[in-house]
């Protein structure tokens, strides 16, 4: 059977739905976030959100992509070789806190995190947290060829460590937030960001 194309919902429309899906998501995990209540907030009938979505899953899907590449869009996230041009860490810690800005300025984008750790997200979740990870391999790659990062450990026992810093205390911090000030949480990232510079420091 031929799949149906999914209408398009003007711009404006669409980010609404979607921040209204994405706190939804946040708030209940994903089955038990309720597309009633979704739709209903945006004055939509069921009809008419099955015209722009096939299932609850797509707008999951939607959510991830658009706010992402929001995200990515206000970060001016750099390639990877960019990061190589220059001074490697100074680069990153502007990075990550244009990060900590844009989460404190649009609330959707401090939301996001948390969709990664549902534990009953949908897989198709790990498509996108498979291109995090290959940025974060590249970016990694253009640190060893600045000489910002070491190359006295295996490039992929390198990639393993600095996964599990990144996953680890973002998990945590994402499941701590309600209880962390945003100066705390300010001394979480750079802390992030120091453990894994001196886990890559090259050897004196």
């Amino acid at each position: 059977m031929q799949k149906r194309e999914a209408g398009v919902l003007p711009p404006e429309r669409r980010r609404a739905l979607l921040e209204e899906a994405a706190a939804e998501f946040a708030e209940s995990g994903y089955e038990r976030a309720s597309l009633n209540r979704i739709i209903r907030a945006r004055g939509m009938s069921k009809s008419s959100f099955y015209h722009y979505f096939d299932s609850k899953e797509a707008l999951f899907n939607a959510v991830v992509g658009d706010v992402g590449a929001a995200l990515a869009s206000t970060l001016d996230l750099p390639s990877p070789a960019e990061l190589a041009d220059g001074d490697f860490w100074a680069r990153i810690r502007r990075l990550t806190a244009r990060l900590a800005k844009a989460a404190k300025e649009n609330p959707v984008f401090a939301t996001l995190p948390k969709l990664f750790y549902l534990p009953d997200a949908p897989r198709s979740l790990a498509r996108t947290r498979a291109r995090i990870d290959d940025w974060i391999d590249g970016a990694l790659e253009a640190g060893r060829s600045a000489g910002a990062v070491g190359d006295d450990l295996p490039a992929s026992l390198q990639r393993e460590l600095v996964r599990a810093v990144l996953w680890v205390m973002d998990e945590w911090s994402v499941a701590n937030m309600d209880d962390l000030t945003e100066t705390e949480l300010d001394r979480l990232a750079d802390a992030q960001l120091e453990a894994i510079r001196r886990l890559l420091a090259p050897s004196r």
